[in-house]
């Protein structure tokens, strides 16, 4: 049976378990778990992280640990009673876990593994504490160790800063947050700057001396100089080397290494060095003889010396080669390193170029203790401690030191006979009151130990020797009395035995008789002279002499005639030993009753490290006098204890107070004391006010707390010893002192005069004395005491009165002492307080310190856990917000505001301040309860103050949620003061119903309430979605999501304005759209609803909401724009406000409204992301294009439509699409006229005229549109340039444009153009974006992308895409699918200026241009087959369906890419395909041999190709397929509408055969030898040809023919009737007759064409690449190369399209979408102009041809099949005339193009060939018509100009009849109109001359004869004018 659990509640999982039992739970190592009921070994809880889900396990995995249960029940938390710091370490490792992973990820490598490192070592931290085996101090370690790495992680993974006490996390509830705020701030200024150490210390490592002359033991000794006073600071360190430079002792390091400790801040300085001194031991003489001399001296070897400002630099211990100079003149030895230090080194030599001393040096800092800590190691191993010469700056009491310091400084020595100076060495020795040598007291210097002698340096031949050696006497104190210090002095002798003959010494006492030491400073001692072998044993016989100069009698004229002395420079550091006799006659005062006036008199010229060293003797003394003779010193020695108690507020000696406190506590015994010291401190306030000058009562006053501390101590000692006596007495005695206190302190005086400055004084030391007072009197008493004190000070002070901020600060002392802490004493205190913290605010004076006050008093105030506060904090409380909350609120506004001063200190400063106020009042908000907040707004007596208050508190609000308030990383203090602020605004709004609705309504508060709740819904602190989990989860249970409750007040106080409202719309329309915005679903179920009520509202008032609208469009963007919103917030938007308008009147415009804004809100989405780093350019131009549109057409919003102008641009220019990027620009440029209008600044342009900015444009147009080759486009835009500079007389940059121009024209002859091939892309299913979804485009591939890497390009951009493997139309299955499903073909562009195309002599280059851009519509043909299918002859039944697909604008344009507009399918029969078929194949025919003719062509071979195909098919059949197709009767009979076709075809055969023939005859001309054989074998198949089709002669049969053919053809009349056909025309379904056989005129073999087929349909012998099928004998094929279908794919080969056998062999293609145009079915009967092949060559011209429709025609201009029986017939002209017509300004469309006429001018064909069939050439839009000569010898004669012709096009014609309905191209450059010019016209052309071979006619291009053709073609010689440009864009 389950059972509830009592105790076992928490675990943590020991193993893992599946959880594989009936309602098992599967648990993981480490997890803990809440553990609800237990069953026989079994218990059933939840992990956790995941409580929803609860299970059982069995009890044997958990490990149970101790936890208190909360809210015991169903609904009980469980809190595991664990140390704070391992929970923190629990959750902090687990947020850091998930984060880590991440770093790996992201790549940073470096913090991933630092991070890993100090995740372990917490790990092991972790364990140590659990185990709970260390010690406290130990532990304390651990824990401050894991809280640093801890914070380290925390701040370099940009997480919280977590507050901490003692190691433990505060939760911010239980303290008060002026408390939670100094924690903070502590923890945060710790870790900004580490406060600056004041002690020093310098380690030094002696490694090694590098020397080529050593060969000798070596004594290195290093101190610490003062370059600026010339004194050593510091004693000296001792290294011995051995003979090769090493440390003698390697394996004792402390002889190596030393620290030179206690530097303070002052020695580090550039003028303090580090002098080092190298002594030899060895011979005399350098280079003296190993074996002249056995005897060792100490002789100078070299000096060096570094500045110790050097070292401020290096923080590693670097290594330093000093430099090591050697010492040529000995008598300068004492004074080398002076004279280094000078730069005086010249006279000394470097001991050699390698010479120098290795050393490791480096400075640390901070106390010894700290040392020890953290750099364990190096004490450990040993270092030697090197001490400052003399107490360090803090003195410690407790601190042992007795050395005595002797320097041996010089001499002066008689020569004693001899003829050389002498060589003087002196041994020390230190000898005790028995005259026993001391051992091991005389040290050289720290890091060797001492010895009993110390031998000097030996100066050769000098009798005046400066030695200046520093050595150490550390006696002990007990030892000093009756000790003294002996020097003898020997002359070494440099003779062959070296002796060393003592023939002086001297002697110095250490202490005197009187107890006092030997003085500091230089003493002169006297050499007493002796005998070589004299004993010094028996030292009573010299002790007696006398052993200094000035110490010597007067009478003894010997000894002060001698020349010799010996002078020592001693200075004693000693903490026991004192060298002031003043101070031991003091001490020492009973035995000298007479003396005591003197001695306290002295007192203070005494030294104060003397006086702390007897700190307790000195005192007793005082207070022993005092006791025995209070009436005759009492002054005095009040006086001196005033001097000492000061003299222990200097910074040296402050260590000290703690000895003197313990004295007062233990030592002292003055019970009678008080009395004196009442007395007299009372005296001397009664003589401050008349009293002139005021300094020693000041000092007097500084002591004033110890003199408390004594006053108070004597007076328990007597109570104790006496049972309480004289209580009374002693109150009254207190009473009267604070009586005189206040008066003095009640004088009113300027703020310099002394009693202000004596005022200030007492105030600064009186805090102190509160807790004395304690001591004796009640909290009460002081309190009174304290009130009446501070009371009595005058109010009326002038604000720079220093005597303000001193009371300021003795205020914040109280506030902080342990009186204020007292609730009792706090409501006595209080109003004295807030008096004059009121004051200084108001006046905005020393608010640092009212910070201070104010904070110290709120971390005071605590609410119980039940949340009301006691009566006293209640009262508190009130008396705050009473007096202080207004002007608090008001302080923080006018820092706030306060302009940032240049210094950083000042900045830093108020910075500090305002986060000091701003904690002071969210405490005090914090305390507030309903009572306080009823009672703060009934206190304001008139509405308009409430009002200012509320705005003054909305506005501090607002502040406060500054991001800027606190540093970023400050969560947990930002949360507490968006609790603060919502609580207190939740009280608020209440009043502003109250007071501001309905008449009494104030806009400006409710504006300024709803600004506030909108920024802080919006605040990034309160973003839980961009929180961890745990993070998250703990904000949650705190505070809840604060954002929805603040959204539900809005909609609340919103509900509440009524009619009001309207003063709110459109104003409050962002920013509530901004709430939204954020992503929380109850608050935007709770927001969006307000957008009903003020469509509502706005509808009321001006029966639209055209306001609404407009205003959340333009916030939409900018918002959407910064990362807000997302789909879902779309659709909640759309359902929510669709729901909400339903029942409204106006729900048809409210239904427009949303649905407009929600297809805003798509785009903008769709924008968004496609902008995301790592999308591919092409998306997020699309995308771009799509809104920029969506602005412009939808919303007509200018100004936004402009800006995604300029960012579309950006794009483009990135992806390099210079031309789409022109393109871009026409668009602004559009909106721009040429005017004078000032334009402000805007983007990145700068305030400029409307002129020069389109000017500006124009430049950048022009200049992307010659990077991007389209330089036709640039040459108008510099035309309008040009013609705006000439208007206005600026021929300077006139001819810079004209020069341009020119360049533009120049690089269209000469440099090379690739021609892009165009893709046809559906984008289907839902999973694309919106601009795309369901939609198909038409892009403009890149240069030389074909359709495999088009194909491969949108797979990469659409990674998630499917690749659809057909080209039909997809259903709606596909269109809904959840899915991306891409469809791409190639498509053929139909160009729409065709009369440039058709011109002869027009070059490739200028054509090129005209075939690939302003293209508006693309085709694509699938071939297939009707009806029944003969095997025989499959062109019976071979149709094909042609798809026209029409785009939104042309391309190029702003976009690679643009949505199809509109799609035409029709079917074309297969006697039309047969046409086109054989019309391309003369076409392709006629251009070769025109090419061949002209010598245009390098080689014959693609004309020797282009023969071969056609005769080779022709022969095995291919003509003859078609003959039996559709000239059998049954044919003709079953499709009697069809008879002109087939005439027509008819036609073009025997076309072809002439045409061949004519090709033949120029080919003979041209073949070279070794192709005879070839030519012949063509000629004998071509006669093959005629017999199969049965022509015999041409001639005849041209004669015969009852017509002439218009341009060689026999046609009927084509002018007679306008050209219409009707889509009706067409067979079955919608089909069309191809309308390629009207495209043509045959007089001539086109230059157009040969133009368009060489740079276009190139290369035959690769044709075989595209079907690679080779025609069978059995099957006639048009192509011996190919026998494909003549529908199958755009860029095959003409001779393919007649074969036969395609259909069969290739069905299987037909179906294939995504093929490369080579493979696909699709394109194979049209060349596309695009096909790589063809554009890789184009001059390899072969058996291709040109598309076989005309690309200008419309889908009614092709459907029917009447029009074909209209074009057939055609009257025969007399003579021929050139005719002019008027060009239109643009290629018209061919809906009015349709009936427009071409007349034929051709020049006679001679010979026999001139027959009247003549060449086929490609016309323009319009039909060809014309008359033809008879066949004959003469040139042409003038024509009469024909009538006119109906629906002809003249030059005013408007847009093509196509586009009118279409949205025109964003600024089509081509269709600029500029007025034509006159151009005269040329005469007729001249005829071949007749030895050629027969010429064929020449294509009848009227312009060459002088008349213009009427479809808007024109003379290729005359520069064909531009038209004007057309204004498009117009917003």
């Amino acid at each position: 049976m389950w059972i509830p659990t009592e105790h076992e509640k928490y675990g943590v999982v020991l193993a893992s378990f599946r959880g594989t039992v009936q309602h098992g739970l599967p648990l993981e190592i480490g997890d803990t778990v809440q553990i609800l009921e237990k069953c026989e070994g079994w218990y059933r809880g939840f992990i956790l992280k995941n409580p929803n889900v609860k299970g059982i396990f069995p009890s044997s995995y958990i490990h149970l640990k101790n936890a208190h249960v909360k809210n015991k029940g169903q609904f009980e938390t469980v809190i595991p009673v664990e140390d704070s710091v391992i929970t923190e370490m629990t959750s902090t490792l687990r947020d850091w876990g998930a984060m880590w992973k991440q770093l790996y990820v992201k790549n940073e490598g470096d913090l991933f593994h630092r991070l890993w490192h100090v995740m372990n070592e917490i790990l092991d931290l972790r364990r140590q504490v659990l185990v709970g085996h260390l010690t406290h101090d130990r532990m304390r370690d651990v824990k401050q160790h894991i809280t640093a790495r801890l914070d380290w992680g925390n701040e370099q993974l940009g997480l919280d800063l977590v507050p901490r006490r003692e190691f433990s996390m505060v939760d911010p509830d239980e303290i008060s947050v002026t408390e939670l705020y100094r924690l903070m701030e502590h923890r945060h200024r710790k870790k900004e700057t580490p406060a600056a150490a004041s002690t020093h210390h310098l380690f030094v490592h002696v490694k090694s001396l590098m020397s080529a002359n050593l060969g000798e033991e070596l004594e290195v000794f290093f101190h610490i100089y003062d370059g600026r006073e010339n004194r050593p600071l510091s004693e000296r360190f001792f290294v011995r080397l051995n003979k090769s430079g090493l440390p003698k002792s390697p394996e004792k390091t402390e002889r190596q290494c030393t620290l030179f400790v206690d530097l303070g801040s002052s020695d580090l300085r550039k003028d303090v060095y580090i002098v080092v001194h190298i002594i030899r031991i060895g011979r005399m003489g350098a280079g003296e003889k190993k074996n002249l001399c056995s005897v060792q001296y100490r002789r100078p070897f070299g000096c060096a010396v570094v500045s110790i400002a050097d070292l401020l630099t290096a923080d590693s211990k670097d290594d330093h080669l000093l430099k090591v100079y050697a010492c040529n003149t000995e008598s300068e030895w004492h004074q080398i390193h002076e004279n280094i230090i000078k730069k005086a080194n010249s006279r000394y030599n470097l001991s050699g170029s390698n010479t120098g001393l290795a050393v490791a040096l480096q400075l640390l800092h901070g106390d010894i203790e700290q040392l020890r800590r953290e750099y364990m190691v190096l004490f450990t191993r040993g270092v030697s401690i090197t001490r400052k010469l003399g107490f360090s700056d803090v003195i410690m009491p407790g601190e042992m030191r007795n050395d005595l310091y002797i320097t041996l400084e010089k001499g002066e020595f008689e020569k004693g006979g001899k003829s050389v100076a002498r060589n003087v060495e002196i041994t020390v020795y230190v000898l005790d009151i028995d005259g026993q040598i001391l051992k091991s007291h005389v040290t050289a210097g720290s890091g060797e130990p001492g010895g009993d002698e110390y031998h000097s340096l030996v100066l050769y031949h000098n009798n005046s020797p400066r030695w200046a050696e520093q050595i150490k006497l550390p006696i002990p104190v007990d030892m000093f009395r009756g000790s003294h210090v002996r020097f003898e002095f020997r002359h070494c002798s440099t003779k062959d035995k070296g002796e060393k003959k003592l023939f002086g010494y001297s002697f110095v006492p250490l202490m005197q008789e009187d107890g006092r030491t030997l003085p500091d400073g230089t003493h002169e001692l006297i050499i007493h002279k002796c005998e070589e072998n004299t004993s010094l044993a028996d030292c009573s016989r010299y002790l007696k002499l006398p052993f200094s100069k000035p110490s010597l009698p007067s009478n003894n004229q010997t000894l002060k005639g001698t020349k010799e002395s010996f002078w020592i420079t001693s200075f004693l550091c000693s903490t026991k030993l004192t060298q002031n006799g003043d101070m031991l006659d003091l001490l020492k005062w009973r035995a000298h009753p007479e003396r005591i006036n003197d001695s306290l008199s002295k007192l203070k010229e005494i030294d104060g490290s003397e006086i702390v060293k007897f700190l307790q003797d000195t005192l007793d003394t005082l207070f022993g006098i005092l006791d025995e003779s209070s009436q005759r010193y009492g002054l005095k020695v009040f006086d001196s204890l005033v001097h000492i108690i000061n003299l222990l507020q200097d910074s040296k000696f402050q260590h000290f107070k703690p000895v003197m406190d313990t004295y007062i506590e233990s030592h002292f015994a003055g019970a009678l004391s008080y009395r004196d010291l009442i007395k007299v401190l009372k005296w001397y306030v009664d003589r401050i006010v008349d009293a002139e000058h005021q300094d020693h009562i000041q000092q007097v006053l500084k002591a004033s707390e110890y003199i408390f501390k004594y006053i108070i101590q004597s007076r328990r000692l007597f109570s104790l010893a006496t049972g309480g006596q004289n209580e009374e007495e002693f109150r009254v005695c207190i009473h009267e002192l604070f009586m005189s206190i206040r008066f003095f302190l009640s004088q009113e005086n300027k703020g310099t005069s002394p009693v202000a400055q004596t005022q200030a004084m007492f105030l600064r030391t009186f805090p102190a004395v509160y807790g004395e007072l304690l001591k004796i009197f009640t909290v009460r008493e002081v309190a009174g005491f304290v009130r009446e004190t501070l009371g009595s000070l005058p109010t009326t002070v002038h604000a720079d009165c220093p005597l303000e901020a001193v009371k300021l600060q003795c205020i914040a002392k109280t506030v902080e002492s342990q009186l204020y802490i007292n609730p009792e004493s706090r409501c006595i205190l209080l109003p004295v307080v807030l008096r004059v913290l009121q004051a200084h605010m108001q006046e905005q004076r020393d608010l640092v310190m009212c910070a201070r006050i104010l904070t110290s008093m709120l971390s005071l105030i605590k609410k119980e856990e039940t949340g009301t506060a006691e009566p006293v904090v209640s009262e508190e409380v009130e008396l705050i917000v009473e007096s202080l909350l207004g002007v608090l609120l008001r302080t923080i506004l006018e820092i706030s505001n306060r302009p940032q001063s240049a210094g950083t200190a000042m900045r830093l400063q108020f910075q500090d301040v305002t986060g000091e106020f701003v904690a002071c009042l969210l405490a005090l908000l914090r305390q507030m309860s309903d009572r306080h907040y009823q009672q703060l707004l009934q206190a304001f007596s008139s509405k308009d103050d409430l009002r200012d208050f509320l705005l003054q508190i909305f506005t501090v609000f607002r502040i406060l949620i500054r991001p800027e308030m606190f540093p970023k990383d400050w969560t947990v203090m930002r949360l507490v003061t968006n609790n603060v602020i919502i609580t207190t605004v939740l009280y608020l709004s209440d009043a502003l119903r109250k007071n501001f609705l309905n008449d009494k309504f104030d806009y400006k508060v409710w504006d300024s309430y709803f600004y506030l709740s909108v920024i802080f819904i919006n605040q990034p602190c309160l973003q839980l979605e961009s929180f961890s989990p745990s993070k998250r989860k703990k904000i949650l249970e705190k505070y809840g999501d604060m954002r929805v409750m603040m959204g539900c007040e809005i909609f609340s106080m919103w509900q509440n304005l009524g009619e009001h409202k309207l003063n709110f719309i459109p104003a409050m329309i962002g920013p509530f759209l901004e709430v939204t915005l954020v992503p929380q679903p109850d608050l935007r179920n709770v927001m969006i609803p307000i957008f009903h009520d003020m469509m509502d509202w706005e509808q009321r008032r001006s029966g639209n909401f055209k306001q609404v609208e407009a205003k959340l469009i333009d916030k939409l963007d900018s918002l959407m724009s910064e990362g807000k919103g997302d789909e879902t917030y779309r659709e909640l938007f759309n359902s929510i406000l669709l729901k909400k308008i339903e029942r409204e009147t106006w729900r048809e415009s409210g239904i427009s409204l949303i649905a407009t804004v929600t297809r805003l809100m798509e785009r903008l989405l769709d924008y968004r992301d496609c902008m995301k780093l790592g999308e591919v350019d092409g998306k997020k131009i699309g995308c771009t294009v799509s809104l920029l549109n969506f602005y412009k057409t939808e919303l007509n919003k200018e100004e936004m439509y402009i800006r995604y102008i300029h960012k579309l641009y950006d794009l483009h220019l990135k992806a390099q699409n210079y031309t789409e990027a022109s393109y871009t620009l026409l668009l602004y440029d559009e909106l721009l006229e040429w005017s004078d209008r000032p334009l402000r600044e805007f983007l990145n342009y700068p305030m400029q005229s409307e002129w020069q900015r389109k000017e500006y444009l124009h430049l950048t147009i022009v200049q992307n549109f010659d990077r991007g080759k389209c330089w036709e486009n640039g040459i108008i835009l510099c035309r309008e340039l040009a013609d705006q500079y000439e208007s206005y007389y600026d021929y300077r940059n006139l001819s810079k444009m004209r020069m341009m121009e020119a360049s533009l024209y120049d690089k269209i002859m000469d440099q090379q153009r690739l021609e892009p091939e165009f893709f046809r892309v559906g984008f289907y299913g839902k999973k694309f974006p919106f601009f795309l979804r369901n939609k198909e485009f038409v892009c403009r591939g890149h240069d030389y992308e074909r359709l495999e890497a088009f194909q491969q390009r949108m797979l990469n951009e659409f990674p998630h895409a499917i690749a659809m493997q057909h080209v039909n139309q997809p259903d709606q299955t596909i269109y809904q699918a959840d899915a991306q499903y891409l469809q791409i073909y190639a498509v053929t562009p139909i160009p729409e200026s065709q009369d440039v195309l058709q011109r002869d002599g027009v070059p490739d280059n200028i054509k090129s241009f005209y075939k690939f851009n302003h293209i508006w519509r693309f085709r694509y043909d699938r071939p297939f087959h009707k009806g029944t299918k003969d095997k025989e002859n499959e062109f019976k039944s071979l149709w094909v369906e042609r798809t026209t697909l029409t785009l939104v604008q042309s391309l190029p344009g702003i976009s690679r890419w643009f949505e199809v507009e509109k799609r035409e399918l029709v079917e074309v029969s297969p006697l039309e395909n047969a046409i086109e078929v054989i019309e391309n194949k003369n076409l392709q025919l006629r251009t070769l041999i025109t090419q061949c003719q002209s010598r245009q062509m390098q080689n014959i071979n693609p004309l020797t190709m282009c023969l071969n195909g056609v005769i080779d098919a022709a022969v095995n059949g291919g003509l003859a397929r078609y003959q039996e197709a559709f000239f059998v009767k049954d044919y003709i009979m079953n499709h009697p509408e069809d008879g002109e076709k087939i005439g027509r075809l008819r036609e073009l055969m025997f076309e072809q055969a002439h045409i061949l023939e004519y090709g033949l005859a120029v080919h003979e001309k041209f073949v070279p030898q070794d192709m005879r054989p070839l030519h012949k074998k063509l000629v004998d198949q071509f006669h093959l040809m005629k017999s199969s089709l049965g022509i015999q002669e041409f001639s005849a049969y041209v004669r015969a023919s009852p017509v002439h053919f218009t341009n060689g053809s026999p046609r009927p009349c084509r002018n007679s009737v306008p050209n219409i056909i009707s889509p009706d025309g067409g067979r079955g379904i919608v089909r069309r007759s191809y309308p390629a056989v009207n495209r043509y005129s045959s007089s001539s073999l086109s230059s157009q064409a040969s133009n368009e087929v060489s740079n276009i349909t190139g290369q035959s012998e690769s044709s075989d690449e595209v079907f690679n099928m080779q025609p069978s004998p059995s099957t006639s094929s048009l192509s011996s190369n190919h026998s494909a279908s003549p529908n199958v794919t755009s860029s095959a080969p003409s001779s393919a399209r007649g074969s036969p056998q395609m259909a069969e062999k290739h069905k299987h293609s037909r179906e294939n979408a995504c093929l490369s145009p080579r493979e696909r079915p699709v394109s194979a009967i049209f060349p596309n102009p695009l096909d790589p092949a063809q554009r890789a060559a184009p001059h390899q011209i072969g058996d291709t041809t040109l598309p076989r429709s005309d690309p200008n025609l419309s889908a009614p201009d092709k459907a029917g099949s009447s029009a074909k029986n209209m074009r057939s017939q055609s009257p025969v002209p007399t003579s021929r005339s050139p005719q002019k017509t008027t060009v239109p300004p643009f290629t018209p469309s061919p809906t009015e193009c349709q009936s427009a006429s071409l007349v034929s001018n051709s020049p006679v064909l001679s010979g026999s060939y001139s027959s009247g069939i003549s060449s086929l050439s490609r016309c323009s839009v319009s039909e060809a018509s014309g008359t033809e000569l008879p066949a004959g010898d003469h040139p042409p004669h003038p024509l009469p100009p024909p009538t006119t012709l109906p629906n002809s096009v003249s030059s005013s014609s408007d847009e093509p009849i196509r586009r009118e309905n279409k949205t025109p191209p964003p600024y089509s450059v081509y269709e600029r109109n500029n007025p034509r010019r006159p151009v005269p016209l040329p005469h007729s052309l001249s005829i071949p001359p007749q030895t050629d071979p027969p010429a064929l006619p020449p294509k009848p291009h009227q312009l060459r004869t002088g008349s213009m053709k009427l479809d808007g073609t024109s003379d290729p010689r005359v520069p064909r004018p531009r038209p004007l440009p057309r204004k498009v864009s117009q917003l």
